[in-house]
């Protein structure tokens, strides 16, 4: 019998490596300033991921496609572009690695939050607060002689 472990607890899933095979690479010019050089050489790299027809667990298959991310087509391929480098290889490790980050932040499940209630005494403080305040302002009105 596999027990389930309990709601407050923070649990942390290993990881998995995605291969090589289900990442498709492109390369693209890179934007912005870089000379006569800029025009000829194609060193940006557009990493595509299909999130659907990837090895990783289901699990990480429903938060991947589940996260608000700019980055994840309504198809659910994770598009990743990577520009920051001038060699087309270091900006090919760069989108793996955003990938895998991507990845690893999707593995930690949130805590469970369990609804609580304040205390009486802090109602009570809250409540007075409230009114001293209305005092104040009820205060500040026009002076009648």
């Amino acid at each position: 019998m596999d027990a389930a472990p309990p709601p407050h607890r923070t649990i942390i899933m290993r990881v998995p490596q995605i291969p090589e095979n289900e990442v498709e690479f492109t390369a693209i010019r890179a934007q912005g300033a870089g000379g006569q050089n800029v025009n000829k050489v194609s060193n940006a790299v557009h990493l595509r991921f299909d999130i659907r027809t990837s090895s990783l667990p289901d699990t990480f298959k429903e938060r991947l496609l589940a996260l608000n991310d700019q980055r994840i087509t309504k198809d659910g391929v994770v598009v990743i572009k990577a520009q920051a480098h001038r060699s087309l290889e270091k900006n090919r490790e760069e989108a793996l690695q955003r990938l895998q980050e991507m990845i690893a932040s999707i593995a930690v499940t949130p805590r469970v939050r369990r609804a609580t209630k304040p205390t009486r005494s802090s109602q009570v403080k809250r409540l007075d607060s409230k009114a001293s305040r209305g005092r104040i302002k009820a205060a500040r009105g026009k002076v009648l002689d």
